[in-house]
């Protein structure tokens, strides 16, 4: 439907009752990481109102997320499904949208109610986390597709739904999809103030597992191999690789272990999330826990184990981000938007992005706060103002007023990765 971009705009301004109504209806349906069930009535939701936009839209079965149980075995969960929309493949220029569907609210969680305590405050389990981004990222496209310019280029959308997880199921398909775009934007919510994240730091979370030999500790104290008082040591080992200064931190947030106080402990258990600034830092950090794990093996009677990984590489400022963040801020001044960015120790799948190297800015979605707590609340102005934002950079850069990234010269980006419906591969 051609028309001006102030038309558009027009358009837009219009969608706000609507656009708030849709984050409701989708708050309200429960699809916490673990709620399949919630997911998958939540995700089917969503893609019912995106459906208008006429793409291919294709469902992937998920692998399994693996992780360490406090026993030290290692355990398998399975995971909601992702959906991926398609328009115009064949474009030469093609661009990733993506947001995640799911949330850290459990069907169990208190937080379940959706209420509106003023004009412009919606409060409820993911309002801005993620579900106003799920209906920017709607909202934006049918105003890209209403315009005379969306002929020009392709795009794909990829709703998953486990990214409060580290993305273990669906992390291998924005790995593929990174290879097929030109340029990644994601609608994580923006910081409170309205500013786009530039850096991110990487994360990785862990399970350590210490077995030692139980025995009494009165009688037979020798005999036995404190599993805490070893764990506790392999602790303060982490620790000591804390350097705040320099954005490398190491959180132990749960540790457990024994039973009565008179038998010496057979097992501990802790789980730690280590964040990093540079993938120098992310090298060293995994260098150390192996070493770790090796030294405490080495010990007579004791059996170590560490399971994980960092599922969000760090995410550093290269020139095509850089240039990305500065175009969009472009957009912004035209709206009457003053958008700086900062850097931030939260992840998304923008840095899985960017280490597979696509340039993407990934805070495109509502203002709002008190994410991932009973305070959460998202402000509806912002849906319509964040939606106008991506339409005219989508516009802009389908009408050849914005600059594109150089495409990559590395041949293994030629030929990308065949996406099946059905995925059967391991964890990443």
């Amino acid at each position: 439907m051609p028309g001006t971009l102030s038309d558009h705009l027009r358009w837009l301004d219009a969608q706000q009752a609507r656009l708030g109504g849709l984050v409701r209806a989708w708050a309200q349906i429960n699809s916490g990481s673990h709620h399949l069930e919630g997911l998958r009535r939540c995700t089917e939701a969503v893609v019912r109102e995106f459906r208008v936009l006429g793409g291919d839209e294709r469902w992937h079965d998920l692998p399994p997320q693996v992780s360490m149980n406090e026993a030290g075995d290692v355990v398998e969960r399975p995971l909601g499904r992702a959906v991926r929309i398609t328009k115009r493949p064949l474009a030469p220029r093609r661009i990733l949208l993506s947001i995640h569907v799911d949330t850290v609210y459990g069907p169990d969680d208190p937080f379940r109610e959706v209420t509106q305590p003023d004009d412009n405050t919606l409060r409820g389990p993911g309002v801005v986390d993620a579900k106003g981004g799920l209906a920017i990222m709607l909202a934006a496209l049918e105003a890209f597709e209403r315009s005379d310019v969306a002929s020009n280029i392709g795009w794909t959308v990829l709703i998953n739904p486990d990214e409060e997880l580290g993305s273990p199921g669906s992390g291998h398909l924005f790995d593929a999809l990174a290879k097929e775009h030109a340029l990644g934007l994601l609608f994580e919510p923006a910081l409170a103030d309205g500013a786009l994240v530039g850096a991110r730091r990487g994360s990785g979370n862990f399970t350590a597992v210490m077995h030692g030999r139980s025995a009494h500790a009165g009688r037979d104290p020798g005999l036995g191999r404190n599993a805490i008082s070893a764990l506790a040591e392999f602790v303060l080992k982490l620790n000591e690789l804390n350097d705040v200064g320099a954005g490398l931190t190491i959180n132990v947030g749960r540790f457990e272990g024994g039973g009565a106080v008179n038998v010496v402990p057979d097992r501990a258990m802790c789980r730690f999330n280590v964040r990093v600034t540079t993938p120098a830092d992310q090298q060293a950090v995994e260098m150390r826990l192996q070493q770790l794990v090796e030294r405490f093996n080495a010990r007579n009677g004791y059996r170590f184990a560490v399971q994980g990984s960092f599922t969000a590489p760090p995410k550093q400022l290269d020139a095509p981000t850089l240039r990305l963040l500065e175009q969009v801020a472009d957009c912004g001044r035209e709206l009457g938007l003053d958008l700086p960015w900062r850097d931030s120790g939260g992840t998304c799948d923008g840095n899985r992005l960017a280490a597979a190297g696509l340039p993407n800015v990934d805070s495109l979605g509502p203002r709002g706060g008190g994410l991932h707590s009973p305070e959460e609340f998202l402000l509806l102005d912002s849906l319509t103002e964040r939606a106008k934002l991506t339409a005219v950079l989508l516009m802009r850069l389908a009408a050849g007023g914005l600059e594109w990234p150089a495409p990559r010269n590395d041949p293994r980006h030629a030929q990308p990765e065949p996406l099946s419906d059905s995925m059967s591969r391991g964890r990443d």
